[in-house]
């Protein structure tokens, strides 16, 4: 199994650096890291593409950290969940530790210190040239409450990415980890969580050091015709079963080792594995989110847009569980999508309806919606970074204001 903690007794596994590009297509004005009044330390990343990434992988210092204790109360938990349900496998998750901007022209020359906080700045007059900054974990976009793995084809997703013209571009470095499921259950959903952050704050000065953090997905995605699609969760889910939610799941550390030829369980994986092709993990953070969408919703990759990062939101049912969240567009309408979705996807047990909210709805909700208490938490991080980012609006170079970008022209599949 992935290994799990600094040192913890199942040994330790190196961690990546995911380094992505800043969109230039974003206006300067759009103001990075704005905070949303409505919650605590909600810290938008505008938007990243695919483009333009790296990754480093020499890092030992982005796992949790754990102790003997602690593994124990795991094992046990893992032990009581299986017994009640037996279906239930583990499997190796990317673990977000924290992430950091940096200008690509003055990379930071030494590794920044576990825990540190730098704030970070913009200078609106030069997109360009901005301060280093770092934002921990508890920085990332957090909403009052906000929440397997699948056949990516990358064939497919490298042509979406290919529709991505070059740009400059800052830098955003995710730094991750790995995790596992059985660990998350132990952690984060553990009914001793509030002492495990308690103790991570005491002994590491960072609550969510204990904690497994696995890195979800999660996607805003825009039909042709200016509607949002959600999902109803089935009610036969672990989390927020019947609530609404948007498409998503996890970037599989199992599918980057299959996309190098590596032919491993779960319990084999590690880091060292993917060093070969680090760029790998990138892409697999943002294929899998185009993956999601097609297993669950059922619409082809050829029919979706690149996706866009707008930011990282933190589940607080969860005990802080992020979800790194995106903007796709799609080039068919809500009725065409309506169609995919009833016709059913591989993951279409996960789901009961397929819900369309308009993007000006979705621009507006807030908590006196009465759409907003049928949100899922994750549905609900990811509603605010899009209102906060607005990823679908460039600026109007003519003096008109902004101007909605309109869904990129792509050939449907007719097989």
């Amino acid at each position: 199994r992935a290994t799990v903690g600094n040192n913890g007794p199942r040994g330790v596994c190196a961690a990546a650096l995911c380094t992505l590009a800043w969109a230039a297509r974003v206006s300067s004005t759009s103001g990075a890291f704005r905070k949303v009044q409505t919650y605590s330390a909600v810290h938008p990343l505008n938007t990243f593409h695919h483009t333009s990434c790296k990754i480093n992988s020499s890092s030992l210092r982005f796992n949790r950290q754990t102790d003997l204790a602690l593994e124990r109360h795991i094992d046990e938990v893992w032990a009581k969940r299986v017994s009640k349900e037996p279906w239930l496998f583990n499997g190796a998750k990317f673990r977000l530790h924290s992430f950091c901007l940096a200008d690509p022209q003055n990379p930071p020359s030494t590794p920044l210190s576990h825990g540190t906080i730098f704030h970070h700045t913009e200078d609106q007059n030069n997109q360009g040239q901005r301060d280093l900054g770092e934002i921990r974990n508890r920085c990332i976009s957090q909403t009052e409450n906000a929440e397997g793995a699948s056949n990516h084809d990358y064939r497919e997703f490298n042509g979406i990415a290919d529709k991505l013209p070059p740009h400059p571009a800052p830098l955003l470095t995710l730094r991750l980890g790995l995790t596992c499921y059985k660990d998350y259950l132990g952690t984060n959903w553990s009914c001793g969580v509030a002492k495990l952050r308690q103790r991570g704050e005491a002994d590491f000065g960072d609550p969510l050091t204990l904690l497994a953090q696995p890195l979800g997905v999660g996607a805003i995605l825009c039909t042709s015709n200016g509607q949002v699609v959600m999902i109803r969760r089935s009610q036969k889910v672990a989390e927020a079963g019947g609530l609404l939610d948007i498409p998503g799941g996890h970037p599989e550390p199992k599918a980057v080792c299959e996309r190098l030829g590596q032919r491993v369980c779960e319990e084999q994986i590690g880091i060292a594995m993917m060093e070969r092709r680090p760029e790998a993990i990138v892409s697999e953070l943002f294929s899998s989110v185009c993956a999601e969408i097609r297993d669950e919703v059922n619409i082809p990759l050829s029919s979706l847009g690149p996706p866009v990062l707008m930011g990282v939101a933190l589940n607080h049912t969860s005990a802080g569980r992020p979800s790194a969240e995106f903007y796709v567009s799609c080039s068919l309408s809500s009725d065409e999508v309506r169609k995919l979705y009833w016709k059913g996807g591989v993951e279409a047990s996960e789901s009961t309806e397929v819900v369309f909210v308009s993007r000006t709805e979705v621009l507006q909700l807030d908590r006196s919606s009465p759409l907003w208490s049928e949100l899922c938490p994750s549905a609900k991080g990811a509603v605010l970074l899009y209102q906060t980012v607005k990823p679908d609006v460039v600026p109007d170079r003519r003096g008109r204001g902004d101007a909605k970008l309109t869904p990129p022209h792509v050939h449907k599949e007719t097989d």
